[in-house]
């Protein structure tokens, strides 16, 4: 539920209906729209979200998709004559470039993380914080790329399941039900109410409806589970262990075929295979929660479950293929859900050889005294950092006491690093947005994101003051809340 203790609702869908009136007053006096949004799941849902709107007011505009917003992007933005920018699923934090870059343009911010406080004369800023709620769990990009988008004609109700998708890649369900809540619940509300959604309660596999179980298992990534995630054949050999008829008629049986009793059993064996290698049963718990399932997508494809659609699209983006994303969140499919699905699959393979190389050789993970730091230079594209530390954090290895910090090379020759955090640490009282965004700037680069999740983008040779000062502000964070 969403109540007035939670944030200010009200206030909130204001500002969602200001940016909804400076969109139309725009598209009415038949001004270019530039659209610039995230690259992950979320950024590439809200990018599909605004698309379709636009089209359906008849207007002229573009989509960018962009990894971060830096200098080099806002001086392109800057030369072109658009008199109005959106950018979705980012530019919270960078609202000092836009005022150095942009001050002259109109500007709508639909972001979901941590703000900087910088104000510019002709900036509509929709974010979740401002308003007393959490861009970390509340509600992601996408959902607030929706509200403005209701806001400007309730038949864009249709949309709704689109932010489902996004919250779900930006995994706003990492509680103990795996469910969506606050923001989020009203947009899963509308999308059922449009017919487009429906939810239940069962095990979460990749593939759950589609794949055959064996494959689902080995797809599964979030929970990690070692020896099994990435390997079909360890999976098989697993299931036929079980006991599990794997097969009826000829037809490969997938995860929903099961009855209640040999879900349990799969259960039970996953719990025991983790124990076995030293990892909390615990894990496997994640396995367990609320399926969001697309009711208007074919059963047997990626896009009939709101979490492959989200993994769907979030390779499309980290594999330098946004514009396929786009195109399948604003209506394409065939062979555009063809391609897409072969960019997965290349994504998911490259996922496992990061992973594989990581634990091959000591010295890839360190741990030092209040953080684990993974060395990706050279090796781990940066695109894909992000989805490495993400997984990382599910698989068990690591200690939920400490935070995990990777660094990988950029394309521009510095330092790409991403953060992630455990639920434990945020309530007592890290945030690794605000480090990062101190750590960065302190050394000359720029930083930011959610308590849970965090970027930032540093020159090469500051890595090793960068994490001392990352150390000590953590220490600090979680001294000063003990």
């Amino acid at each position: 539920m969403v109540t007035d203790q939670q944030g200010s609702l009200g206030v909130f869908l204001n500002s969602a209906t200001d940016a909804a009136r400076i969109i139309q007053d725009h598209v009415a006096k038949g001004d270019f729209v530039s659209v610039v949004s995230h690259l992950d799941a979320d950024g590439l849902a809200a990018a599909g979200i605004l698309g379709c709107v636009l089209n359906r007011l008849d207007a002229a505009f573009r989509i960018r998709i962009a990894k971060q917003i830096d200098e080099s992007l806002t001086n392109d933005l800057a030369s072109e004559s658009s008199p109005l920018y959106i950018f979705s699923d980012f530019g919270s934090g960078s609202l000092d470039i836009f005022k150095e870059k942009l001050s002259e343009r109109d500007i709508v911010v639909l972001d979901h993380h941590q703000p900087i406080n910088v104000s510019l004369p002709r900036l509509i800023h929709v974010n979740p914080h401002l308003h007393g709620f959490d861009g970390a769990r509340e509600v992601a990009g996408s959902g607030v790329a929706y509200f403005v988008a209701r806001a400007i004609s309730q038949s864009n109700i249709d949309l709704a399941y689109l932010a489902v998708v996004g919250a779900l890649g930006d995994m706003q369900d990492r509680n103990k039900r795996r469910e969506l809540y606050s923001l989020n619940e009203l947009v899963v509300k509308d999308a059922i109410e449009a017919g487009s959604l429906k939810t239940e309660m069962d095990l979460i596999f990749y593939g759950r409806e589609t794949r055959p179980l064996y494959k689902a298992l080995a797809c599964t990534t979030n929970p990690f589970i070692p020896g099994l995630s990435g390997e079909e054949d360890k999976c098989l050999g697993f299931l036929v262990n079980l006991g599990i008829n794997l097969k009826v008629d000829e037809r490969w049986r997938a995860v929903s075929d099961l009855s209640s009793d040999e879900k349990q059993k799969l259960l039970s064996q996953l719990i025991a295979h983790l124990v076995s290698r030293g990892i909390s049963g615990e894990v496997a718990m994640a396995l367990v929660g609320t399926v969001y399932i697309l009711t208007k997508e074919d059963r047997w494809t990626p896009l009939r479950d709101a979490r492959e659609y989200a993994s769907l699209l979030n390779a499309c983006g980290r594999m330098d293929k946004a514009g396929l994303g786009v195109a399948i969140c604003m209506g394409s499919r065939g062979k555009t859900l063809d391609e897409a699905q072969e960019v997965l699959n290349q994504y998911r393979k490259t996922l496992a050889q990061y992973m594989d190389w990581l634990t091959e050789v000591p010295g890839r993970i360190q741990e030092i005294e209040s953080a684990y730091i993974i060395r990706g230079d050279g090796v781990i594209n940066e695109r894909l950092l992000g989805a490495v530390s993400t997984i990382l954090t599910t698989t068990g290895l690591f200690q939920p006491t400490k935070p995990i910090i990777a660094l990988t090379t950029a394309s521009d020759g510095g330092v790409k690093v991403s953060a992630r955090a455990t639920n434990q640490l945020i309530r007592e009282g890290l945030n690794l947005g605000v480090i990062l965004q101190t750590a960065a700037g302190r050394v000359g680069g720029r930083g930011g994101g959610h308590d849970v999740a965090a970027g930032a983008q540093i020159a090469k040779d500051s890595v090793d003051e960068f994490l001392a000062i990352t150390n000590q502000l953590i220490k600090e964070q979680l001294k000063r809340e003990k």
